[in-house]
């Protein structure tokens, strides 16, 4: 986190508080597992630094959910989010944004479908030129990092160990973001109360629904039976019968490759029509997927791969995006669920793939999106950075939501009415949606740690926390 201005309650500039400061505050904090009182970090640091300036450094990194803060007055504790932290790693939240490879290859794909020259089709050499362990589409330097930061506590336990622990989150936050990236009109509270209790949202279509909890179940067949499982033909088709249940219009399509002939919209790319030649490339898809040793550029390659074929009559991209997370799940690294990554980037990479067979942007996509996914799941690393643009922008709208539906003791189904109504009287249509998925995130994660930041109190929040 890089140092900036302050101006005290009586208009002083206050000293710029930079990083190392701060890991040096987390670095005392992580002496206590159980918690440090002021006191203890004020003797800690030596009579190094002023109580006034341990609470305001507090502060921020209560802010920035790497500390909790638990109990009243002087009785109060202070612990870092997790004893495993990791001073060397800490993952920014920065907007996403492609590279430069990446955009020599997005120039490209910029003029208009009538524009981009003659239809081309499925190129098997794209397949046939990756050798399994000597073909890598993630660098060295990518695949290490990658690991680095999807380490969880004690992962050598039984696969699939981690994605049990936290199964609730994972089904819930995969199922909707794969789903918002189709075009999904659920927002998270929703998918939450459809998840848990079957409730369907009101003035939304069954189809939407039934893809979320597609979602789910398949989620769950990958995380119940991953010592069954992998890069074979029975896993993949099993996943494309649950994710497609209900939403072909055929149920002899569910699970079954295709034999008819799939377009693109909005691409000049064709995918293959021969049956013989997909069932061909399917195979020779997941022998080679599952003959890649290292998991993470084993998922890369399934996400580029299967899309690309376009084996089944729809739902491809969904069973790639659940795919991917099969060797993260057997191998208890934190795994991918698609958090924050922006429809429109997602789909512009998955074009490159069909039209140029680049992997530059879905590489960018990929990487960018673990990144948010291990800020979520993984208890290895810590998140000391700087708040994304949104937050910072409509910060205090979302503290007064959030205080709002606190004090009204609403439940899930009042809070989502309240804070679309609240986002469609006071937020531009372009930032509406990630404004409400801020809000809706912050409430299922909102613990007595927080209340400080809300002026709320204890009892306020035991009263709401019951009606929830």
């Amino acid at each position: 986190m890089s140092g900036y201005l302050r101006v005290s309650a009586r208009g002083r500039m206050v000293k710029p508080t930079s990083s190392s400061e701060l890991d040096a505050l987390v670095s005392v904090l992580s002496r206590f597992p159980a918690g440090a009182s002021i006191d203890d970090i004020l003797t800690s640091f030596d009579g190094g630094l002023s109580e006034r300036v341990v609470q305001r450094r507090l502060v921020m990194l209560i802010k920035n959910g790497a500390v909790i803060a638990e109990g009243q007055a002087r009785a109060r504790r202070y612990r870092v989010t997790s004893p495993e932290i990791n001073p060397e790693i800490v993952l920014r939240m920065k907007p996403f944004t492609f590279s430069a490879e990446a955009k020599v290859i997005q120039e490209k794909l910029k003029r208009p479908v009538n524009e981009r020259g003659q239809r081309v089709g499925y190129k098997r050499s794209f397949l046939e030129e990756y050798r399994p362990n000597n073909s890598y589409y993630l660098t060295e330097a990518n695949r290490e990092y990658l690991r680095e930061i999807g380490k969880v506590p004690d992962g050598k336990r039984p696969a699939g160990t981690y994605a049990k622990q936290i199964l609730h989150r994972l089904l819930i936050d995969l199922s909707w973001n794969s789903s918002r990236l189709e075009g999904n009109t659920y927002s998270l509270l929703e998918t939450e109360r459809l998840i848990d209790f079957g409730e369907e949202a009101d003035e939304k279509s069954f189809l939407e629904a039934r893809m979320i909890l597609n979602h789910k179940e398949a989620i769950e067949f990958l995380v119940e039976s991953i010592d069954q499982i992998g890069f074979d033909r029975r896993t993949i088709l099993s996943l494309h019968a649950l994710l497609s249940r209900d939403l072909l219009g055929d149920k002899a399509l569910e699970g079954q490759l295709r034999n008819l002939a799939v377009g693109i919209g909005q691409s000049v790319y064709t995918p293959p029509s021969v049956p013989q030649l997909i069932e061909e490339c399917f195979d020779e898809i997941l022998t080679k997927a599952a003959s890649i040793k290292e998991p993470f550029e084993q998922a890369f390659f399934i996400m580029v791969h299967l899309p690309y074929l376009q084996p089944f009559i729809d739902v491809n991209k969904r069973v790639s995006r659940l795919s991917v997370n099969i060797p993260l799940i057997r191998e208890n690294l934190s795994p991918l669920s698609f958090i924050k990554v922006p429809e429109g980037a997602y789909k512009e990479a998955i074009l490159a793939v069909y039209e140029l067979n680049e992997v530059a942007l879905l590489r960018d996509v990929f990487i960018w999106a673990y990144e948010q996914s291990c800020m979520r799941y993984s208890a290895t690393q810590q998140a000391v950075g700087m708040p994304d643009r949104l937050r910072l922008r409509y910060s205090k709208l979302i503290n007064e939501t959030i205080v709002n539906v606190v004090r009204g003791c609403l439940n899930k189904k009042e809070a989502i009415a309240f804070i679309k109504r609240h986002a469609e009287e006071l937020i531009p249509l372009s930032d509406r949606f990630s404004y409400v998925e801020i809000v809706e995130r912050d409430l299922t994660s909102l613990h007595k740690g927080h209340l400080v930041q809300y002026r709320l109190l204890d009892s306020e929040f035991e009263k709401w926390k019951k009606n929830w």
